[in-house]
């Protein structure tokens, strides 16, 4: 059986993440009790359930400390992937604000007492670090509900074994992605931004193609991203790693950034399909359409 878990930060887009899922066939859970979880399994794989995915969070406090060596358990007879969602705390304080919502660890009943969103916001990172740690990871702060699909989506098409490498684009006046776990800052290469008739296009399209493919630097920089991340690759593959993001940054991540994402991904592609290896490679490109709204 193929097991997704949804987990991740309240108001980070867990429910946009499940709704995914449930339109690519699956069969989904949400909100479940962290005990229930194996028995939720058996009880699927009795009915010949072959694709679940389950959300759960921190709401029901130190239970989720229980989830890794279930999952652990789980793997022994099933593929399980875990999807971690994040964001940063200045855009979960502005969703929560917009939907007045109250965070699930912002009060507990039990004991009458109440604590500050922050503060709610800082004990679940906490309780939830050891599942981000095993997790691929999606940072949601700059992203729309429709690029969380995307993006979910793009996941589903790649095969559940080997390693998976995410080259991604990104504008570093809008912070560097949380996900990323290598990141390369392309700031020093000109910036179409500066030629009025390339300003309001992007890395993708043909006029910004042919002002960055003529600069020796950017070819030089292209050249030089891929060295090393061929050098690295098989240490990560060691490492028994299920995901690697990779961020390329430029000033608004529209044009440079853009444009080597889309080279180098080209260029990793057409070496996957070369060889034998089991890595998958997907792109994505954070500003080009998403901006900063609600995917609670």
């Amino acid at each position: 059986m193929q097991i997704n878990l949804i987990t991740g930060i309240s108001g980070s887009g867990k429910s946009v993440a499940l709704r995914a899922f449930e339109d690519a066939g699956y069969d989904c859970v949400d909100n479940l009790p962290v005990s229930l979880l194996e028995s939720l399994i058996s009880t699927l794989k009795s009915e010949q359930c072959e694709q679940v995915a389950v959300a759960i969070d921190a709401r029901r406090g130190a239970s989720i400390t229980q989830l890794p060596l279930i999952l652990e358990n789980l793997r022994r007879q099933h593929q399980v992937r875990v999807i971690f969602l994040n964001a940063n705390t200045e855009t979960l304080v502005q969703r929560f604000s917009e939907t007045r919502r109250r965070h699930p660890l912002s009060t507990n009943i039990k004991q009458s007492l109440s604590t500050t969103l922050i503060e709610a916001i800082d004990k679940e990172r906490n309780l939830l670090e050891p599942l981000r740690a095993q997790a691929h990871s999606i940072d949601t702060s700059n992203l729309t509900a429709h690029a969380l699909r995307s993006w979910i989506q793009d996941l589903l098409k790649d095969k559940p074994l080997g390693l998976t490498v995410i080259f991604e684009s990104f504008g570093f006046k809008k912070g560097v992605p949380s996900d990323a776990d290598l990141v390369f800052d392309v700031r020093c290469l000109p910036n179409p931004h500066y030629d009025k008739a390339l300003r309001p296009l992007s890395g993708n399209d043909k006029p910004v193609i042919a002002f960055l493919e003529n600069i020796p630097e950017v070819i030089s920089m292209e050249s030089d991203i891929i060295q090393f991340i061929e050098k690295w690759l098989p240490h990560y593959i060691a490492d028994g790693r299920s995901y690697l993001t990779i961020a390329i940054g430029c000033t608004g991540g529209q044009h440079r950034s853009v444009y080597l994402v889309n080279r180098i991904s080209e260029h990793f592609h057409a070496q996957a399909n070369l060889t034998e290896m089991q890595i998958h490679f997907l792109d994505r490109h954070r500003e080009l359409d998403s901006i900063p709204v609600r995917v609670v």
